[in-house]
């Protein structure tokens, strides 16, 4: 694997820390079996939109009904 450094000029701590984020997500996409379900992301869970108080009913329900109070 070749890394380039397009712009700028890290130090090499800077560079070192950069490595080491790229070597340890490919180490873990190598680890992670082939064909294997991904974990769902949390912002994706349909649950995550009701987990507040249904809006009254009322005149102005409508304007609350996708912004839980």
């Amino acid at each position: 694997m070749t890394i380039k450094v397009v712009r700028g000029n890290p130090t090499p701590e800077e560079l070192a820390a950069a490595l080491a984020v790229v070597q340890a997500r490919a180490a873990a996409a190598a680890a992670a079996p082939s064909g294997a379900p991904l974990e769902p992301d949390a912002w994706a869970d349909p649950a995550r939109v009701a987990m507040g108080r249904l809006p009254a009913p009322g005149p102005k329900a409508w304007g609350r009904t996708y912004w839980p109070g």
